[in-house]
C-alpha cells in the first residue's frame, strides 16, 4: 500500500470535504490508497463506523454513511488513476480533481457498527474527463454494498 493517501495530495482548496477532507475536523477523514505499488488499477480504503453513525436498525450503519464512503473513495480513485495515466505525481499541477456525476449503490446487507470496513475500487474506464469506477464495501469477509460511479474531472481554471 502507498504510504501517502490520495486525499493527502489534494491542494488546500480541495481538502475540506466532509467525507475525505484532511482539513475538515468534523468529517470522516477517509484515506484511499493503491492496493499495492505494482497494481495501479485497484484501490483500497478502511473505515470503522462509530456508534453515532447508526441508521434505523440498531448496531448497523446509516445508508448515507455507506454512500459517502463509496462517493469519496470513488472520486479519489478516479483522480489517482488520471494522474497515473498521465505519468504525473498525485497533486501536481494542473490539478486533476473529480466530482460525482452519478453513483448507483446496491445495499446487500446491513453494515455493522464498530467493525473495520474495507472499501475497494477499480477504475474500469478513463476517457477524456470521464471515469467509471466499480466499488465495493465489506465488513470482514461479508460484502455489504456494491456500487458503480461515473466521475467527471473538473475543468482547469
Amino acid at each position: 500500500m502507498s504510504k501517502k493517501a490520495f486525499q493527502d495530495s489534494y491542494s488546500a482548496e480541495f481538502s475540506h470535504c466532509y467525507g475525505c477532507g484532511r482539513d475538515n475536523p468534523h468529517g470522516l477523514q477517509l484515506k484511499s490508497y493503491w492496493l499495492n505499488d505494482e497494481d495501479k488499477t485497484h484501490t483500497i480504503a478502511h473505515f470503522t463506523p462509530k456508534p453515532y453513525h447508526t441508521g434505523g436498525v440498531p448496531n448497523n450503519a446509516y445508508g448515507g454513511l455507506i454512500a459517502s464512503l463509496l462517493d469519496c473513495h470513488g472520486t479519489a480513485s478516479a483522480a489517482a488513476a488520471a494522474y497515473e495515466t498521465q505519468g504525473r505525481k498525485m497533486g501536481s499541477t494542473p490539478v486533476l480533481r473529480f466530482v460525482t456525476a452519478s453513483l448507483s449503490i446496491d445495499f446487500l446487507r446491513p453494515t455493522p457498527i464498530g467493525e473495520e470496513l474495507t472499501l475497494c475500487g477499480k477504475v474500469t474506464q478513463l476517457k477524456d474527463r470521464k471515469a467509471t469506477i466499480t466499488l465495493s464495501l465489506s465488513a470482514g469477509n461479508m460484502l455489504c454494498a456494491t456500487g458503480t460511479m461515473t466521475a467527471v474531472r473538473l475543468k482547469s481554471e
